[in-house]
């Protein structure tokens, strides 16, 4: 039998009456009307080939058939209001859920460990898939494609489909080797041009804020190295001569902030907003929102 285009509504309204064992009743029970109620009867007993309910002295008596039928309807309803409860309802101490995050370099090494310890504390049964993010357009294709739930970027973008919330917020400084005098680069862009540098470059390109903001001024600095690596930079000028332009929470993570000066470049440089993205298809999901709010709250103590 094809059953294409069954309406699941005749399935509530024979549990209905299963229930009550008469038409007014039953039809009041799930806020239809008595005629309503007897047409959806009148159908399934056209659907199964046989009368369901007979009028009996106290009501309506199920056929055999009827009780056949009662265990798997119960089941089919059950299913259905479990399955729209998962939309409404979210268990962290029980989920078992996946959460997929595109995340960089730098907001990996700021988020991962705290977002796990905090997983653990709460939700001992979800896990983390973290996928590697060079850039927003790779982010943006992540998330149409459903390879990523989440992904960390700087910027929110204008897609609609693309929903975002601010995380956390960085300053660029200067920095060189513990010892060195910054204050011969720390007076002016001409000073600080002067200085051989290195540049993290995830696109190995030879230009960065640093060199719009010196070009402003006609001055172009000297790049020494250029790396692909954000965390190769703290290192390498911890160990060199050379001085670099980096987020101040790239200084912290780094493990060198020991080993470095910190200062304050002679020019303005716009802070950097992380922001966490998202699909506007897995905005009202329960399990989405509470994940959603678990990286807020910790970013919110950064």
């Amino acid at each position: 039998m094809n059953y294409a285009g069954f309406d699941l509504n005749l399935i509530v309204a024979f549990d209905a009456l299963m229930a009550e064992r008469h038409v007014t009743r039953a039809a009041q029970r799930i806020g239809l009307t008595q005629p309503a109620l007897s047409a959806a009867l009148n159908r399934l007993r056209h659907i199964t080939g046989d009368e369901l309910f007979i009028r009996a002295p106290k009501g309506l008596m199920p056929t055999p058939r009827a009780m056949d039928l009662a265990p798997a309807f119960r089941t089919i309803l059950a299913t259905v209001d479990g399955a729209l409860s998962l939309q409404t309802e979210f268990e962290p101490a029980l989920s078992q859920q996946v959460f997929s995050l595109a995340l960089a370099e730098h907001p990996t090494q700021v988020l991962l460990v705290p977002l796990e310890k905090a997983l653990r504390a709460v939700a001992p049964g979800v896990d983390l898939r973290i996928r590697a993010l060079r850039n927003r357009q790779e982010a943006i294709r992540m998330l149409d494609e459903g390879q990523a739930d989440l992904a960390i970027g700087v910027s929110p973008g204008s897609e609609a489909r693309i929903l975002s919330r601010h995380l956390w917020t960085e300053e660029f400084v200067g920095i060189a080797r513990k010892g060195t005098d910054v204050s011969r680069f720390a007076q002016s862009t001409r000073d600080y041009a002067e200085g051989r540098h290195v540049l993290f470059s995830p696109e190995a390109e030879d230009r960065g804020l640093v060199d719009a903001a010196l070009a402003k001024e006609g001055l172009k600095r000297r790049l020494g190295v250029t790396v692909g690596y954000t965390y190769a930079v703290p290192s390498l000028v911890a160990q060199s001569d050379m001085l670099a332009t980096v987020l101040s929470g790239i200084v912290r993570e780094s493990g060198f902030s020991g080993q470095l000066t910190v200062f304050k470049p002679p020019f303005e440089l716009p802070s950097i907003s992380y922001q966490l993205l998202w699909h506007r298809r897995t905005d009202a999901h329960p399990a989405h929102c509470w994940f959603r709010d678990v990286i807020g709250t910790l970013c919110g103590n950064f």
